[in-house]
């Protein structure tokens, strides 16, 4: 397994994959919350994205010192308009506006590609033969619908990529530990994926101390509705059973590809969790 890496630079931390690092004429990294031009609880944080409760400049320049951080500052920057969705785009230029999906791939020199991500999943792949990269965000609908797999089947058909030349890093994103989904999650992933019980685990209780299984939500065997059983009284009615959705451990499962990896630590799998992340992977090659 190949090291994850923290790097200290300008003032913020960008976490980077040995292995991806190591390539030629091809840069990535993961932000992180610390430093930054925006507050927030009174800490300074790197906010990325536009929220309302930040200022556009102090945005501006949270992702000017990110692209500092990666050498990437002459680059010039994709995002998209994220939809939870399993659109996919190929980028040849810089567009005039986000394009509206979850995706995104090339193999145009000085392009950055970029994706925001809070609890869900920033994928980052590069064919090492064909010189071509992707981002992509997967949450569980983009999971559910295998983005990870089509964005693959996508840089197959557009630039002859071939899955053994794939190089795939899962970045930080909330851990199987904190993600709790209900029964409409568990009975999708249920009805689409064949290995989709090692994916989910029980918490700690369920409704009237209950713990709920992956077969007791998936094949729709819940507790009794019927309220005099538990004597609930109207409008009281108990929570509906959750499980523990690991997302890495879905998108790893659908990825067609050898050479896949994320962070493994606590902390790492759960950097994303109150902030917002942007995954880059730019191609500087002087040639195609």
């Amino acid at each position: 397994m190949s090291r994850w890496d923290a790097l200290r630079r300008g003032g913020i931390q960008v976490v980077q994959w040995a292995a991806l690092a190591k390539l030629p004429r091809i840069v990535h990294g993961f932000s992180t919350r610390p430093g930054g031009e925006s507050t927030r609880d009174g800490n300074h944080v790197l906010n990325l994205g536009f929220a309302e409760w930040d200022e556009r400049s102090r945005v501006t320049a949270n992702r000017a010192r990110f692209l500092r951080a990666l050498g990437a500052q002459q680059m010039k920057l994709v995002a998209l308009r994220q939809v939870h969705s399993d659109l996919i785009h190929r980028v040849d230029k810089q567009p005039e506006h986000a394009p509206r999906g979850d995706a995104a791939m090339t193999r145009t020199p000085g392009l950055l590609l970029a994706v925001q991500t809070a609890d869900c999943v920033p994928v980052l792949l590069a064919d090492t033969r064909r010189r071509a990269v992707a981002t992509i965000h997967a949450g569980w609908r983009g999971t559910l619908k295998r983005i990870v797999a089509k964005t693959v089947g996508r840089m197959q058909m557009e630039f002859g990529t071939r899955p053994r030349d794939v190089v795939a890093a899962l970045g930080p994103c909330i851990g199987r530990c904190c993600y709790e989904v209900g029964p409409e999650v568990v009975q999708a992933f249920a009805s689409q994926f064949e290995k989709a019980s090692e994916w989910f685990a029980a918490t700690d209780s369920g409704p009237h101390g209950k713990m709920a299984t992956f077969d007791s939500l998936a094949w729709g065997e819940g507790p009794n509705p019927l309220k005099w059983l538990w004597m609930t009284p109207p409008g009281h009615d108990p929570p509906p059973p959750r499980l523990k959705l690991d997302l890495v451990a879905a998108n790893r499962s659908t990825l067609a590809c050898p050479r896949a990896t994320s962070p493994h630590r606590a902390n790492a799998q759960r950097a994303t969790r109150s902030g917002i992340s942007v995954t880059a992977a730019k191609d500087q090659r002087d040639e195609c």
